[in-house]
């Protein structure tokens, strides 16, 4: 009995393990749901990309010109993303779109299907039957990671669409019908004005394939992109409407007229359709590849990416490709609303910056001139005032090879820029010059302090830092250095860029100090210890400052407008020292202040004359006057850590995630800033959180996930356990790294790349 019954045991053993070695991991991609942030001031929208994709295929729910009535149009703000979930029309499909921005741009190259008499303008939300635009319910509409599918109620016509890094692909569903079209509006864009297209082109090479490009003056103010149009179904005649001459043109396949029917045309403001006769149920497939470079680009792109005509295939392969994306990170919870969080975050994260190049390399640079991008992807879509905060450094850790892409691509901008200056805000080839700061020195110092360098001459990446942080011209620079600080007079955010640019020089220190650059370490260590100079120890406030010295007479702490500061106000921009929390708690008089002070950020009451003052502040993001949809309170929350009352971190951090992220659709608080806000999640749940880019710690917080595995470059992984984890127990009893004791607040950048295991045991009591 004995021998028998050990190899019976040990064969069930065996086949255990192999079915547990054998069974598939997870899907992720149904946690994501694309329509979290779409209403309200999320600004995200819900159509279909894959990571980092080119092409960002979704729907439009109106367009609003900047003006209204000769003022600035609030409405602009809301359609930063081009889709609002309370809308109940769809104008059209356009390919191009910022994720969670507080600005507009792109929505380029706006597709519509539809049948019946043809219009050629969206007309009015309140008049749908005045234009092309449709009617739709939230019923008959499905938000998946690269696919979307709604109902056209006006037309009867499914609409789905999918896309690849540089095509998107829809797929229309027809009833029967002799008059369906296919619109083509190159008018149509989000931050909508008459002078916004410099110039638009269309050809119509034959009867399946258009190709052209939108020359735009926006945000962007010289943006060129390409395009290549190709039906899989010919259509049977064709026509354009210049909109600068009022001129319809109607062109048959075939039967060519030079004055009235010949296949190209340009102007300031195109349109173009496309005719049909469909059977009932039949799919209409269009493939629109985009290129920065040429059409002939498009077309070799639609060629190397989406050769045929199978949707599905498109579809699973992005899938797949956001498979592989979400499952750097696998969480542990029962709970399917963290889940469907957690991965949504994650999604947004793995948005922007986007590609900004051919298959084949090439790639349109600042100075307009085409560049080949050797050895490296080149990206876009840099919204560092937001991202250098805890986008770039999540990177730095799921996906440094990514990452250090991003970089070089800054460094590209560098070297093409008249002003040689690193990127501030950018997008597709043009700098916005948008917020203040010049934070790509700090994507770049930690990246390169973190280990992330390869391929990159870091002491020419230093020099690239400490050029830009020497442009005497550029927002205040010169007076800052001569002065260690912005006069009042001379800068509208002179508090707020005063505080920024000495983080920044911080991380040029940190930057110039591992490369043994010395001079530079102790100047630009010197240049951040600026931020002092701003606070006014009377008041208690970093508060704006005269060129004579005195600070200004006239202020107040909870004014956001005209006080010297920038997306917030003096209350919280006076926490704004992230890269010397110690040296901020003695000048605002050691614990015995700082503490209470912190602790009225998030207990106070705001006057209505805080929301009042600007149509753009809204109450979303904000908990007392913690404003968590302003990213310079992101850091706040783990200041306690530097304090004697750490747990407060811990409590602090539990309360602000279930009131600022929801599964919902505005489950946002405050525009997710190109995937900041949603980086911010997930550090947070993970239980750690980069307050300082450019050092190589990350602040200890409080978990709010059972578990969670983080895949690593080489095969390795870092592992995260929380012991008795509840909705009350929210503060931290102890850490183990792996096995050992962790006597301090924070763990390093070395203790997450080694692999190993960081080990939370939580407690409904503080310490």
């Amino acid at each position: 009995m004995k021998n028998s019954y050990l190899p019976f045991t040990f064969l069930l053993i065996i086949s255990g393990l192999a079915n547990a070695q054998t069974k598939p991991a997870e899907k992720l991609v149904p946690y994501v749901k694309p329509i979290i942030g779409t209403q309200r001031m999320g600004h995200t929208y819900p159509g279909a990309t894959v990571p980092f994709g080119m092409v960002q295929l979704s729907p439009e729910t109106d367009s609003v010109g900047y003006e209204l009535n000769g003022k600035y149009n609030p409405k602009v703000y809301e359609y930063c993303a081009g889709y609002q979930y309370e809308d109940k029309t769809i104008t059209g499909f356009s390919h191009t779109h910022f994720s969670g921005t507080g600005h507009s741009d792109l929505g380029d190259f706006l597709v519509m299907p539809t049948v019946g008499a043809l219009r050629l303008n969206p007309g009015t939300a309140d008049k749908p039957g005045s234009g092309y635009r449709s009617r739709f319910s939230h019923q008959n509409e499905v938000s998946q990671a690269n696919y979307y599918k709604v109902k056209l109620d006006d037309y009867n016509i499914q609409a789905e669409m999918t896309t690849s890094t540089r095509v998107g692909f829809h797929q229309y569903i027809f009833p029967k019908a002799d008059d369906a079209h296919i619109v083509l509006d190159l008018t149509a864009g989000i931050y909508n004005y008459p002078d916004k297209n410099v110039w638009t082109y269309i050809r119509v090479v034959n009867d399946t394939l258009v190709t052209g490009y939108r020359q735009t003056n926006g945000w962007a103010k010289n943006r060129v992109l390409y395009f290549a149009m190709r039906f899989s179904k010919p259509f049977i005649s064709h026509g354009f409407r210049n909109e600068s001459t009022k001129e319809v043109y109607r062109g048959f396949w075939g039967k060519f007229n030079q004055n009235r029917n010949f296949p190209e045309i340009s102007g300031q403001r195109i349109k173009a359709y496309f005719d049909f006769k469909t059977t009932e149920g039949e799919k209409v497939k269009i493939k629109m590849a985009l290129s920065p470079v040429s059409m002939e680009g498009a077309l070799a792109n639609m060629q190397a990416e989406v050769p045929g005509w199978d949707f599905e295939k498109v579809k699973a392969d992005g899938q797949q490709q956001w498979e592989s994306e979400l499952h750097k990170i696998v969480i542990q919870t029962n709970n399917k609303a963290t889940k469907e969080n957690f991965y949504t975050a994650m999604y947004h994260t793995l948005i922007n910056p986007t590609i900004y190049m051919d298959a084949d390399g090439k790639y349109k640079g600042l100075d307009q001139n085409v560049h080949q991008a050797n050895g490296f992807t080149n990206y876009t879509t840099f919204s560092l005032w937001d991202t250098y905060r805890a986008l770039h450094p999540l990177f730095n850790i799921i996906d440094p090879a990514r990452n250090n892409d991003m970089v070089k691509s800054m460094l590209a901008h560098f070297e093409q820029s008249p002003e040689h200056m690193l990127p501030v805000w950018s997008n597709s080839g043009n700098e916005n010059w948008c917020m203040s700061g010049y934070h790509s020195v700090s994507v770049i110092a930690d990246a390169i302090i973190k280990g992330n360098a390869a391929g990159i001459d870091a002491n020419k990446a230093l020099d690239a830092c400490v050029t830009t942080a020497r442009q005497r011209n550029y927002e205040g620079i010169g007076f800052y250095i001569d002065m260690g600080y912005i006069p009042d007079e001379r800068n509208g955010t002179s508090v707020s860029s005063t505080l920024e640019y000495a983080y920044d020089d911080w991380t040029i220190a940190q930057l110039a100090k591992k490369l043994g650059r010395q001079d530079i370490y102790e100047e630009f260590y010197k240049r951040s210890q600026n931020y002092k100079n701003v606070y006014d120890k009377a008041s208690g406030f970093m508060r704006p400052r005269l060129a004579n010295g005195t600070f200004r007479p006239k202020f107040d702490p909870l004014t956001t407008i005209g006080q010297g500061f920038i997306e917030g106000n003096a209350w919280n921009y006076t926490l704004f020292a992230p890269q010397d929390p110690k040296g901020l708690i003695e000048l605002m008089g050691g614990n015995k202040r700082f503490v209470p002070y912190l602790d009225s950020l998030f207990t106070m009451h705001l006057p209505d004359k805080f929301f009042e003052e600007t149509e753009d502040i809204t109450r979303d993001g904000i908990i007392g006057n913690y404003v968590h949809g302003n990213e310079p309170s992101h850091h706040l929350a783990y200041l306690y850590n530097w304090t004697n009352q750490p747990w407060k971190t811990q409590e602090r951090v539990r309360m602000i995630l279930p009131k600022m992220y929801k599964p919902t659709p505005d489950g946002l608080g405050g525009n997710d800033d190109t995937g900041q806000m949603s980086a911010w999640f997930i550090f947070t749940n993970l239980g750690f959180y980069p307050v300082a880019p450019g050092s190589d710690a990350y602040a200890l917080g409080s978990p709010a996930i059972d578990g969670a595995t983080i895949q690593l470059p080489g095969g390795k992984a870092f592992t995260v356990t929380v012991k008795n984890q509840a909705e009350k127990n929210v503060y931290v009893q102890k850490v183990l790294l792996n096995g050992k004791l962790l006597n301090s607040l924070s763990i390093t950048h070395a203790d997450i790349m080694n692999g190993g295991n960081l080990t939370f045991y939580m407690s409904s009591k503080h310490r």
